[in-house]
């Protein structure tokens, strides 16, 4: 094996958790101050909701070897992915009485809530690896730098994979975001990147906390952890519930359907707004992210009025085309009348307002 394959296989293996089965468990009593988390399981860590449905993903050494020697065709854009500028200007002007999204890229997104900045799962960094060099690209920058980031009042992670948890992002951010909120576990990744203790909150699945007049509720996903060979599932992961003033918006995280969703739905009533993953699934891990079809029908069981759907179209982090997951969702979105939100990079989407939506992919390779 080439240095250059070798150093991709570990980056694949770190981002992407591939490596799983390498990986020891602990044995005896369970040491961990999450020990008395409902989802500490065997050998102190975190496991799903049970899901008798859930298929299994193939075996790990199967799913690294394909990514080293599989060829890929179209999971790359050739032609420039559209990107809005977003100018300190323009979000100072957005009206303080309504929450708006503003589309980062991947599952990144600055939101304005009643006119406080907000961020979920912020990655600006120009890889989603653990190394600098080499590993999945970005397709595009962001529509904004770090420099230009307004004041961030709070920040909401849903797990620690390198497309979710970036480094040099957060290092940058460590002191410019007043309150971190982040899943079991993770506080002590935010501290490794030079974030004060103090301004991290942990959650559990359904805990929930109040800050500066936003609700936020953390959710069961249907996921997994990790971000070295050996350590899966020593941190939680969630779906994420974010209430500003009448208005409940939705975020999956990342996740294979499951149950919880239509537990979610009937639990909150509802959703203005559901950001739901819709990218880099696959047969060989069908059980940790969701198909098109499967995004639709988690959105169904959470009762949303607007389906936004995110982790596509920024890293090539499967073997789909990367239009494939927006060509199937919109399809699906008419055939089922369901109000669709595929917002350029970019973008401000003012929820609970009219808006006409773009089908930006048509077109380009």
């Amino acid at each position: 094996m080439t240095l250059a394959a070798f150093c991709k296989s570990l980056s694949l293996a770190a981002t992407f958790g591939l490596l799983a089965g390498c990986a020891g468990t602990a044995s005896g009593a369970c040491e961990t101050p999450y020990a008395s988390s409902p989802q500490m399981g065997k050998g102190c860590v975190f496991e799903n909701m049970p899901n008798p449905q859930a298929l299994p993903s193939a075996g790990a050494w199967k799913i690294w070897s394909r990514f080293l020697v599989a060829t890929k065709t179209g999971t790359v854009p050739v032609d420039p992915i559209p990107v809005r500028p977003v100018r300190p200007a323009q979000l100072e002007a957005l009206d303080v009485e309504a929450n708006h999204i503003i589309r980062l890229g991947h599952s990144s997104h600055l939101l304005k809530l009643r006119g406080k900045y907000w961020l979920i799962d912020p990655v600006f960094g120009s890889r989603a690896s653990p190394f600098s060099f080499i590993g999945p690209k970005r397709f595009h920058a962001p529509p904004l730098t770090l420099e230009e980031l307004p004041p961030i009042e709070g920040m909401i992670l849903s797990h620690d994979h390198y497309d979710h948890l970036d480094v040099p992002t957060i290092e940058y951010l460590a002191q410019r975001v007043q309150r971190y909120f982040v899943p079991l576990g993770v506080a002590a990744r935010m501290v490794e990147m030079g974030v004060p203790r103090e301004r991290v909150t942990e959650f559990d699945w359904w805990q929930a906390a109040e800050h500066e007049g936003v609700r936020l509720t953390a959710a069961p996903a249907q996921h997994f952890s990790g971000r070295t060979l050996n350590d899966r599932n020593r941190t939680l992961w969630a779906s994420w519930i974010v209430e500003s003033g009448p208005q409940r918006i939705y975020y999956s995280g990342d996740s294979g359907y499951f149950g919880g969703f239509r537990q979610i739905g009937e639990r909150f009533g509802g959703f203005d707004l559901a950001l739901m993953e819709n990218g880099a699934y696959d047969a060989y891990w069908p059980s940790v992210h969701m198909t098109p079809e499967e995004s639709v029908r988690a959105f169904e069981d959470l009762r949303g009025k607007v389906l936004y759907v995110v982790h596509n179209s920024t890293f090539d982090l499967a073997f789909h085309t990367w239009q494939d997951p927006l060509v199937r969702i919109a399809k699906l979105a008419e055939a089922k009348k369901i109000e669709l939100a595929t917002p350029e990079i970019g973008e401000v989407l003012t929820i609970g307002r009219p808006r006409t939506n773009k089908l930006w992919w048509e077109g380009l390779k």
